[in-house]
């Protein structure tokens, strides 16, 4: 290998055209997942104080804002729903008339040619705020099973584009399949949130979504941090149980999980740059720290960098106008 001062690594460096020119990771609005908070509420649209510029809002303004995500060229939202009321199984997610439902048939009759995804998980609807049945105050996870299949066809009867489980109970893609398969819906795909972390970057989606366990953790079913090849383990299970996407949850600190993954499944691999993430970089402009433009460009690059084909992220909107003005 030539080495200085016949190697000059400063060449390729030496001016904004040539840099592109030698750019190995290209991000595009294409790979952009925009996500939604649709409330039960009538004709309101409420901003969440932990997380600047994203709202709580009802149907009509999700279709509008569903709307403008479609104008800018984002392919694809993501729905989580905030009922009017909560019960011990989460029934409004599972309900004909559930929010999700009502606004997957909105926005899918008044806005062409955007993919919706639903999330599918039980939190925001359960009184006690795990993501599965309770029984003697433990989440029991194979009677979950059962219900997150009838979410997936109560979503699936509205209209929906993909699902997407983020419970990390075991055995939830096999029973979704299972269900989606039995009720003729063997075209809707499955993205599995396959190696979600218990992670503190949650709080202000919780805010959000209103969604905090009412008691205990859900560190016995969310993943521990502190483990990477469990991740792919997980999201090779999911893949045999028939999965068509894994996601790794939350992003921006599990870059190297994100690459493993990648490297270990042949299936699209989603990444998620979580309300945590995404308040830090804003909290911190808003004080004069750093440049958000900037750091929130650095961090979706580092993202795909690491391997996600697709990136479910708070800052779709603002990345796809900067994205669009450079082309």
């Amino acid at each position: 290998m030539a080495v200085y001062p016949l190697q000059r690594g400063r060449r390729i460096r030496s001016t904004k055209q040539v840099r592109n020119l030698v750019a190995e990771t290209h991000l595009s609005v294409d790979d952009f997942i925009y996500p939604m908070f649709v409330t039960h509420e009538k004709h309101v649209q409420k901003e969440i104080p932990s997380m600047p510029g994203c709202f709580q809002e009802s149907i009509d303004y999700a279709v509008a804002e569903a709307q403008e995500v479609k104008e800018l060229g984002i392919p694809a939202v993501i729905l989580f729903g905030i009922p009017k009321t909560k019960d011990t199984t989460g029934s409004d997610a599972y309900c004909d008339t559930g929010v999700v439902q009502e606004a997957i048939r909105e926005i899918k009759s008044k806005v062409k040619d955007l993919l919706v995804i639903a999330d599918l998980c039980m939190c925001e609807y359960t009184s006690h705020g795990h993501c599965g049945i309770v029984e003697g105050g433990e989440v029991d996870n194979d009677k979950t099973l059962d219900y997150l299949a009838r979410i997936a066809v109560a979503q699936a009867k509205a209209g929906v584009d993909i699902v997407a489980p983020s419970g990390m109970m075991d055995g939830m893609v096999q029973a979704i399949r299972k269900g989606l398969d039995k009720n003729n819906f063997i075209t809707v795909p499955i993205m599995s949130y396959s190696s979600k972390y218990s992670s503190s970057f949650y709080g202000p989606f919780r805010d959000a979504a209103e969604s905090a366990p009412q008691f205990g953790d859900r560190r016995s079913y969310q993943m521990d941090y502190r483990n990477a090849r469990e991740a792919v383990h997980e999201a090779l299970t999911d893949v045999e149980e028939g999965a068509d996407m894994v996601m790794v949850k939350p992003a921006l600190s599990y870059l190297d999980v994100i690459y493993r993954v990648r490297q270990a499944t042949g299936v699209p691999v989603a990444a998620y740059n979580v309300s945590g993430e995404y308040s830090m970089i804003k909290a911190a402009a808003r004080l004069g720290w750093l440049d958000e433009q900037s750091a929130m460009m650095e961090v979706l690059y580092s993202i795909k960098r690491a391997g996600a084909d697709m990136i479910l992220t708070y800052f779709a909107k603002q990345a796809a106008g900067i994205l669009r003005a450079r082309n």
